[in-house]
């Protein structure tokens, strides 16, 4: 995809590059010495003639003669270019030698455009457009040049001063608008594009443009529209087909825009623009493996499209791949520091690793480029309220929905962060407009959780219900379906492989340390709630959830492997696991916690890596523990949280595995701790955690709601209030929808 028109006009030689008056006319005067003006003559009417060999053999004897002849120079690259060989050294021989010539300048400069030396052509096109300050072409060309390089600002000046020149020039127009698309100012766009229309009203690309402009400022249907009509003259346009894409993704229409998209690619050779296009489509029906792969070709088409490398990490953050996420913001950092949408996404990689100054600093600097950026205030708010920062993460929100009332995030990101009320009418009639709208699909998905939850808070049961089973319905849509045989097998698996016997196999080479405490059971059953506990304490760190040990029984069992797993591997394990929790260890911390919940399904094979290691498995009401999970939004992650069949599924298969390390495990190993019981007796069972960890008490665990840490999950505000019993038998508000959960329950 391109967003420049491009002058393809040859200049008079007829070169056919973009030079204008490259030949220019013999004004040089004719010094002591130098070559005569009837040989000057004779050379350039060789060349207008086609007649470029002879032109050259010419050029390059006067040369010898001449070295110093700053006008040869320029028109033996004038020869050079028309017979498709590198002119750039008689380029530069010219602009040295006539430094005043704003031809020679312009020459120089756009042959260095040519091959995207954009900082290096600078010099020669601002001198180009000193030199001649009212040739519009040259200071479009100048502006473009300072654009690509990166000063946008001033090439918006450029842009404006050359169409004081010339009012009618279509490239400076289009271009103007390119870069306030650039600064994010889209609705200044969208009026240049629409006057560049009325000069050149057939002309797609410009049209292309129009339809890029207008989904900016929300106005999909519109965007379609002039994407379409792009498509209507030129119906071989992948770039038409691209936009048209995009516009139907942004009506909440991907699986359209997939069949458009492969339409696209199947016209002709694989372009990067269109198959990052595809893979962010493609992530949104549900095929997020397509997706990533297809977005790792498009930036080996194109190692340099910044735009694909920030798409990839953002697929690669959807599958929890922190660090190859980061390595691909950087990447697109790298190719355009100024990458607003990078800056961000690097930022959500740092708040997931829990480096919150620095995902601040990432989000300061995004908002420094585009003050009106209303990612990266969300992004910056989250991080507040990670900090328990609510009233300042609140007012985020809140300036992100003043400056685009569409954006649902904002909304859902508010009902997040407290109790909502009855007073909550702006927000609650905000929310339910936007759903009147064309939206992408996880912003609708995001809305119906989040008016769910407002609900829900204001004792609207079906209401709510309702609402949070459309939002599940559409996740799942979008989500790899829950193959509940494949997790079965998987579990038994597992609980084959990690028996007492393999377990005595790996004690030669298993770790000493007694550092990790693994608290583990199902989302949503206190976990956040103990690690906070436990992080109160003064030789405690929380680390969050790690995502490790997945990798790790892959790597002890592998799937096509014979015979019984090497023990050594244990070691190997063992030392990377730490080195994970290093930042924490570092400052001397007794203990340090993993809160991912499905480790339920490793236990074995952790006890046999860190059998010093401590477990806390966390139990909740199965019902109360399956609804808060369907109340979540787990959008293109969750296989079993969005179908009340899989989570009773998923939730038998939970049981299975731990009642095999409640056998396994040793006493001293494995602490329970009922949900219900710590929430209604919570210094009891405080001071058993604490006991159990192997700490002296600190009474700071009792006031764990005052503790000042991120907190990086969907309970951040639950935990920074004092220990309440209110969400117990939260099911029986609404008993009538759960039929597939209650055979999870002996009786109630």
């Amino acid at each position: 995809m391109s967003n420049s028109t491009g002058r393809n006009e040859p200049c008079p030689c007829g070169s056919g590059k973009k030079y204008k008056r490259c030949c220019g006319q013999v004004t040089d005067p004719v010094t002591a010495g130098g070559p005569g003006v009837a040989d000057i003559e004779a050379v350039i009417t060789l060349v207008n003639a086609g007649r470029l060999s002879e032109a050259e053999t010419r050029l390059r004897s006067l040369l010898a003669l001449h070295p110093d002849a700053g006008i040869l120079w320029k028109v033996l690259s004038v020869a050079l270019v028309r017979q498709s060989r590198d002119p750039i050294d008689a380029c530069t021989k010219a602009a040295a030698l006539l430094p005043s010539d704003p031809e020679a300048q312009h020459n120089l400069g756009t042959e260095l455009t040519q091959r995207k030396q954009w900082h290096t052509a600078l010099p020669a096109l601002r001198r180009a457009a000193a030199l001649s300050p009212r040739n519009a072409d040259f200071l479009v060309d100048f502006a473009d040049a300072l654009r690509e390089a990166g000063h946008v600002g001033e090439s918006v000046e450029a842009y404006q001063q050359a169409l004081r020149l010339d009012a009618r020039n279509v490239f400076a127009i289009n271009n103007l608008a390119n870069a306030l698309m650039e600064l994010r100012r889209p609705a200044e766009a969208v009026e240049h594009y629409q006057r560049a229309l009325g000069l050149r009203p057939d002309e797609p690309l410009i049209l292309c443009n129009l339809s890029n402009a207008l989904r900016q400022n929300g106005l999909a249907q519109g965007a379609l529209a002039a994407a379409q009509q792009a498509l209507a003259i030129d119906s071989r346009s992948t770039m038409a087909r691209n936009f048209i894409g995009l516009a139907l993704n942004a009506l909440g229409r991907p699986a359209e825009s997939v069949a458009v998209y492969r339409e696209a690619l199947a016209l002709g050779p694989r372009d990067a623009a269109v198959l990052v296009s595809l893979a962010q489509a493609l992530r949104d029906v549900g095929k997020q493996h397509e997706a990533l792969a297809l977005c790792r070709e498009a930036v080996q088409i194109d190692p340099a499209f910044a735009d694909g490398h920030c798409t990839l990490g953002n697929l690669l953050f959807d599958q929890r791949l922190m660090g190859e996420a980061g390595r691909s913001y950087e990447r697109a950092l790298e190719l355009q520091p100024r990458h607003v949408a990078a800056l961000t996404g690097r930022g959500l990689v740092l708040r997931q690793l829990r480096r919150t100054t620095d995902a601040e600093s990432v989000c300061n600097a995004a908002l420094t480029i585009d003050p009106n950026c209303v990612e990266a205030l969300s992004l910056l708010g989250e991080l507040h309220a990670d900090l328990g920062r609510f009233t300042e993460a609140e007012a985020l929100f809140r300036r992100a929905i003043e400056l685009n009332p569409r954006f649902a995030f904002a909304y859902a990101n508010i009902a997040a962060l407290r109790r909502m009320t009855d007073c909550e009418s702006a927000w609650q009639k905000g929310a339910e407009a936007l759903l009147d709208a064309p939206l992408p699909l996880d912003q609708r998905v995001a809305l119906h959780f989040a008016l769910g939850k407002f609900f829900d808070d204001t004792k609207q049961h079906e209401r709510a219900f309702a609402h949070f089973r459309q939002g599940n319905d559409l996740s799942r849509s979008t989500a790899t379906a829950y193959d509940p045989e494949r997790f079965t097998a998987r579990i038994d698996r597992i609980l084959g492989h990690c028996d007492e016997s393999f377990i005595r196999a790996c004690r030669p080479m298993a770790s000493s340390s007694d550092v990790p405490v693994f608290i583990i059971g199902m989302p949503r059953s206190g976990t956040t709630l103990v690690e906070q506990i436990l992080a109160s304490h003064d030789a405690v760190a929380g680390a969050g959830e790690i995502a490790f040990w997945d990798a790790a029984y892959d790597t002890v069992f592998p799937p096509a492997a014979q015979g019984p797993p090497d023990p050594a591997t244990v070691a190997d394990i063992a030392l990377a696991y730490l080195q994970r929790l290093g930042a924490d260890t570092a400052g001397g911390m007794l203990r340090v916690v993993d809160k991912m919940p499905a480790n339920f399904m490793y236990a074995g094979l952790i006890h046999a890596v860190f059998p010093r290691a401590r477990f806390i498995h966390m139990q909740r009401h199965p019902l109360d523990t399956c609804l808060s999970i369907y109340f979540q939004n787990f959008f293109s992650l969750g296989r079993y949280t969005n179908d009340l069949d899989a989570l009773a599924h998923y939730y038998a298969e939970y049981t299975r595995a731990t009642e095999r390390w409640r056998r396994l495990l040793p006493a001293t190993g494995l602490l329970e701790v009922p949900y219900e019981a710590l929430t209604e007796n919570q210094e009891e069972w405080t001071r058993r955690i604490i006991d159990f960890a192997g700490l002296e008490w600190d009474p700071k665990c009792l006031a764990f709601q005052d503790t000042n840490r991120a907190v990086v999950t969907a309970s951040r505000w639950q935990v920074r209030q004092k220990m309440s019993s209110a969400s117990s038998g939260r099911w029986r508000d609404y008993e009538s929808h759960l039929g597939p959960l209650r055979g999870l329950v002996r009786s109630e």
